[in-house]
C-alpha cells in the first residue's frame, strides 16, 4: 500500500492583513495548508525545522527585505529544498529578474490575480491530495 499523499504546506510572509487573508483563502480553496508570518524574523522562526514546502515571500517586509530573506534561505542547507514564490506590488521585469537572481522559483505581482497564483502554485508544487 502506498503512502498517503502529503498536503503541501505554504508559509505566506506578508505584512498586509488584507493580502494575507486573500492569499490564505485562495490556498485553502485549492486544498493547500497555509499559514502566515507578518515579518522576516517570524518567518525564520516558523521555518526552523518545520515541513513548509513553499514560502510566498513579499519583497517589502518591515524588518528584512524579502530579497535578503530569500538569499538567506538559499544559503541555508536546511532550507534550500523549499520553493520560494516572491511577490511585490512593483511587478516590473526588473523586479522579476532580481527575484530570480536572489533564488526565487517564481514571481507574482500584488494585487494578485487568483488565476495567476493558482498557475504558479501548480507549476511549483504537486497538487493537494
Amino acid at each position: 500500500m502506498s503512502e498517503p499523499a502529503q498536503i503541501p504546506h505554504i508559509l505566506v510572509v506578508v505584512e498586509d492583513d488584507n493580502i494575507a487573508t486573500a492569499i490564505l483563502y485562495v490556498l485553502g480553496r485549492q486544498g493547500f495548508l497555509g499559514e502566515r508570518a507578518s515579518n522576516g524574523q517570524e518567518a525564520l522562526t516558523r521555518l526552523a525545522g518545520d515541513g513548509t514546502d513553499l514560502v510566498m515571500l513579499d519583497i517589502l517586509l518591515p524588518d528584512i527585505s524579502g530579497y535578503d530573506l530569500c538569499r538567506r534561505l538559499r544559503r541555508d542547507p536546511d532550507q534550500q529544498h523549499r520553493k520560494i514564490l516572491m511577490m511585490t506590488a512593483r511587478g516590473s521585469a526588473t523586479e522579476r529578474r532580481k527575484a530570480i537572481e536572489h533564488g526565487a522559483d517564481g514571481f507574482i505581482t500584488k494585487p494578485f490575480d487568483p488565476n495567476a497564483l493558482r498557475a504558479e502554485l501548480g507549476r511549483l508544487l504537486p497538487p493537494p491530495a
